[in-house]
């Protein structure tokens, strides 16, 4: 018979499946058991659509009156788009709800278990915390902290560069690896450039794997709004998004290309503290940023960095003319320098990535 642990194990492996589909909702799993045996599953596909909870108990129909529930979040005690989920446990009267973690929607934030707890249904919190979390790490932080959690994405070199004294860096890493930067662009709800790397590179800023993925809002900063010609991000096969200054001719692009949404700033230049507030009101909730140099300074900068997804070669270009992942300046001593915290370590065929994140102070 499957301990506890096991069946939230089954939850979380079900949630964990949808990362990346449901923004801005979180990715959430269920498991209706009873007597040791499987009744109903179930996970939220998609925004707006039939929550975890709704899928489970549907499968188990009259046989979840007494049943255990596991669930990998807090379950919703308030109306929106569908009925409380909590409601629903309690209507089909289940005998104890086992939760990973609780839901930092103010929404619902402990009013789920106190429903729950109020009808007599026990309530046992905290089995796969720490997974459960990190799978909705975007959700959780843009619940906390109000803006979207940003990944900063680079691919190196052994010795840290980008591309040779001629700009070429096709390719550095090998098609795993890129495949894998595909599987993170599913993961993220926008992705987000500079008008350089369009310009130089021509990117589609897609995703594209074998059994499809979802394509994240293609962000180009573009201060003064001179980007034209053929570019693949201006054509309207995917959802594109364009920053610029307040001094930019808006009314003119938008003529020209009217399916890209623009964004001007009420600033001559774009701040991207600023602008974080502004894509949180749109329901923004992750950012994939693949650069170039001056953009990841800039982030860097502002402290804007949540995680850092560093892809890393086995080759070396050598020489100070070869292009680096971060612009601008070096700091005059060692001691100014970023601290980080590696998080993850692996190989991805012949490459190395490696997730860190910033140090906090003190």
């Amino acid at each position: 018979m499957r301990t506890k642990e096991e069946w939230m194990d089954l939850a979380l492996n079900l949630a964990e499946a949808t990362i990346g589909q449901t923004s801005p909702n979180p990715s959430v799993g269920a498991v209706v058991v009873k007597n040791g045996e499987l009744l109903g599953i179930g996970t939220h596909l998609k925004a707006g659509e039939a929550h975890a909870e709704v899928h489970a108990i549907a499968q188990a129909g009259e046989k979840a009156k007494g049943a255990e529930v596991y669930v990998t979040l807090e379950p919703c005690a308030h109306y929106g788009k569908t009925p409380p989920c909590a409601e629903l446990l309690v209507k089909s009267k289940v005998k104890k709800v086992y939760i990973a973690c609780l839901d930092p929607n103010p929404k619902v934030a402990g009013k789920g278990v106190k429903i729950l707890t109020e009808a007599g249904i026990e309530v046992e919190i905290g089995i796969g915390e720490l997974r459960a979390q990190r799978i909705n790490q975007h959700f959780f932080h843009n619940q906390n902290k109000k803006r979207p959690f940003i990944t900063l994405k680079a691919a190196t070199t052994l010795d840290g560069k980008t591309a040779t004294v001629t700009g070429d860096s096709k390719w550095i890493t090998s098609e795993k690896a890129r495949e894998d930067v595909h599987k993170e662009r599913h993961k993220h709800d926008a992705i987000l450039v500079g008008r350089r790397t369009i310009e130089k590179d021509n990117p589609s800023l897609t995703t594209r794997l074998a059994q499809g993925g979802k394509s994240p809002i293609r962000i180009i900063l573009d201060t003064e709004l001179t980007i034209q010609d053929d570019y693949n991000v201006l054509k309207n096969d995917t959802n594109t998004w364009i920053i610029c200054g307040k001094q930019a001719d808006k009314a003119s692009f938008q003529e020209k290309y009217p399916h890209i949404k623009v964004i001007q700033m009420a600033t001559a230049q774009i701040i991207l503290s600023d602008l974080m507030e502004i894509l949180a009101e749109e329901k923004i909730q992750s950012i994939y940023v693949e650069g170039g140099a001056t953009i990841h300074r800039s982030f860097l900068e502002e402290n804007l960095v949540d995680e850092c997804h560093w892809y890393i070669a086995p080759k070396l270009l050598g020489g100070q003319d070869a292009r680096s992942v971060i612009g601008g300046d070096s700091p005059t001593w060692m001691k100014s320098a970023l601290d980080l915290t590696f998080t993850q370590i692996e190989q991805i065929g012949e490459d190395l990535k490696i997730t860190a994140t910033l140090k906090e102070e003190g």
